[in-house]
């Protein structure tokens, strides 16, 4: 063989042994870090992508056409300098652009990806749990480009679920690109959910934590996915803060927690918060559930909610969009303003909650694509604010911090809503870069979050990791390593009798007591009790072909027995399912520890299997 021909080889075993490597060794530290940076650089370009087309389209359809400027955060980036769209405000352009932009994006994403419709986080989330991690790359593209479009049509919509589904395919098709196992793809596929956001929202701890906690309903979370979820986080969040800046997204009054007795209007801002994510989420399935149940091409359906969004937008302004320059204006309330400042701005807001709650419902609900993170913080935040404003008005003495009522309520509203609290918390502080609200903001979303158990944005959502079937086989397999046969007997039902037989019982009683059903093997008791073999039913196969005649004359001592596995007390059932299977037993004999050994038990599948369900049903 040639050296020419010996390069090939040895170049794919390397790339063998790097694919298989463990990820807790030299080898596979080195592809996890390696790739989830390499996820990280995608994830930030991808998030620039985006942005630059939605400041793009915001500018040419909203400003251009319709007249309108929506505002946004204080530190909104901007990719382009774009001249200042100015004149009056288009009211038959602001009614039909979300419609027109419904209509092309709906038709869009039907053609080239179906998956790229609704908000994306629950095509994510589905991806991961039962795909292997599988998302087609065709669907990055389209969802950017519709998104773009949809938002800057005017429809009431965000990024976070477009970046999620976006960050999650670009790890999926590198994954895919370097025939990585399922398992690897899983994590790289997560990894970019996380880095995606952790760019778009300058929150790389966040991200990471988001992309990990996401999966779940409950308080739970993948830490699989937490290393390199962090790795690309840091480095989708430098690229694009490189270009963007590094400040946080939003500019807030430095308000602090520091009178105790604001833990009460906290405790009724909670319980207002969690209704209007309750109010939130309905609202947002109810119209996802008519339209998929109506007689209207999907494709069509996108324009039909674009339509109902631009004529509550022609009543209403600030419920277009992304909404986020609402809720900077609300972070900036003075509490010096009239008692008429005051209701102005709480009716604006409560309009903002209601309105906005609708609109989203209308443009994603019925199919558009974009996200439901972004209407949903400010909902929250307005809600909040909302509340706060009517605290200020009742006791002026107390000199209740509107813009803290915001920020809080950001918080606990999307935690509470999506089941996300603990990574909204550390969110909101690294969007806003005040975290001097950390005391407040886990009063309150804990709170928002137990009032709402069962009430979640996203359906793909598993309960906990019990349920995943990813980790399906390691839970078998952890629980059965924990559990011993001295377990099982402890717990098992009944006296636990069983029969043994003598080197000098009949065959034909050895027969009969196959023929109830009862035991699967017998011991063989020799002198003093102790254990001198094992008879398992196919020990009397040779001897099914004699005479019935002569069978009554043989003993168990004439058999030829097999060498059949015996267990130990101690012995883990992962170790005594090994054995059945390598006998192909029906049932094991547990013997004592003394020397030499007596039989004790007769365990078999159904005992295994009975004390696996218990011990699960005692985990839960």
């Amino acid at each position: 063989m040639t050296e020419e021909t010996k390069k090939p080889s040895r170049l794919a075993a390397w790339a063998e042994t790097l694919r298989n490597a463990p990820d807790d060794r030299g080898v596979g530290i080195g592809r996890t870090l390696v790739l989830s940076v390499v996820v990280g650089i995608f994830a930030g370009l991808g998030a620039i992508a985006l942005v630059s087309m939605l400041h793009f389209f915001d500018w040419l359809f909203l400003g251009k056409i319709a007249g309108v400027a929506l505002g946004g955060p204080a530190h909104e980036p901007q990719p382009f300098n774009l001249p200042e769209a100015t004149g009056p405000v288009r009211r038959w352009a602001v009614a039909l652009l979300p419609a027109l932009g419904g209509l092309a994006t709906g038709w869009f994403v039907q053609r080239f990806a179906p998956e790229a419709a609704g908000h994306g986080t629950d095509a994510a989330i589905e991806a991961y749990h039962f795909r292997g991690g599988r998302v087609r790359p065709v669907a990055i593209p389209v969802k950017a480009l519709a998104t773009s479009v949809l938002i800057g049509t005017g429809g009431s919509a965000g990024c976070e679920g477009p970046i999620t589904q976006i960050g999650a395919g670009l790890g999926s098709w590198l994954a895919g690109a370097l025939r990585l196992p399922v398992a690897a793809r899983r994590k790289l596929m997560a990894a970019g959910m996380g880095a995606g956001v952790g760019a778009l929202f300058h929150a790389p701890l966040a991200g990471a934590l988001f992309a990990a906690e996401l999966l779940y309903r409950d308080l739970d979370l993948e830490y699989e996915v937490l290393v390199p979820a962090i790795v690309a986080s840091v480095t989708s969040h430098t690229l694009y803060s490189r270009v963007f800046g590094f400040q946080p997204l939003f500019d807030t009054p430095q308000n602090a927690f520091g009178h105790p007795q604001m833990l009460l209007l906290y405790i009724v801002l909670a319980l207002v918060l969690a209704q209007g994510a309750r109010l939130y989420t309905w609202a947002f399935w109810t119209a996802n559930d008519r339209f998929a149940r109506s007689r209207i091409p999907a494709w069509l359906r996108p324009a039909v909610g674009g339509l109902a969004t631009g004529l509550v937008g022609c009543l209403f302004l600030p419920a277009l969009g992304s909404g986020y320059g609402t809720i900077q204006d609300a972070l900036r309330f003075d509490s010096t303003w009239t008692l008429g400042a005051h209701g102005a701005a709480f009716a604006l807001l409560a309009g903002v909650f209601l309105l906005k709650t609708a609109t989203t419902a209308f443009s994603v609900g019925s199919g558009g694509s974009g996200g439901i993170f972004g209407p949903a913080i400010v909902c929250g935040g307005a809600l909040g604010g909302a509340v706060g404003m009517v605290f200020a008005t009742l006791l002026p003495s107390w000199r209740v911090p509107v813009g803290s009522f915001v920020l809080v309520g950001m918080v606990a509203f999307f935690g509470c809503a999506a089941k996300t609290p603990i990574s909204m918390i550390l969110m909101i502080g690294e969007m806003t870069g005040n975290y001097r609200l950390l005391v407040p903001s886990m009063w309150v979303v804990i709170i928002a979050y137990l009032l709402t158990r069962k009430v979640s944005l996203y359906r793909s959502q598993l309960p906990n990791r019990f349920e995943a079937p990813v980790h399906r086989s390691a839970i078998v397999s952890g629980t059965l390593g924990c559990l011993t046969a001295r377990d099982v007997l402890a717990s098992r039902r009944g006296d636990g009798r069983f029969e043994t037989v003598t080197p000098h019982t009949p065959l034909s009683s050895l027969f009969d007591a196959f023929a109830r059903g009862g035991q699967s093997v017998f011991p063989v008791a020799g002198p003093g009790g102790a254990l001198s073999g094992v008879v398992a039913r196919r020990d009397l196969e040779s001897v099914m072909e004699t005479d019935p005649v002569f069978r009554q004359t043989l003993l168990v001592e004439d058999l030829s027995l097999g060498r059949h596995p015996v267990a130990r007390a101690g012995e883990p059932l992962r170790a005594l399912l090994s054995k059945m299977d390598a006998d192909d037993a029906e049932g094991l004999v547990v013997v004592s520890d003394e020397t030499p050994p007596r039989p004790v038990a007769i365990l078999t599948h159904n005992d295994i299997a009975a004390a696996y369900q218990a011990e699960i049903a005692t985990a839960r």
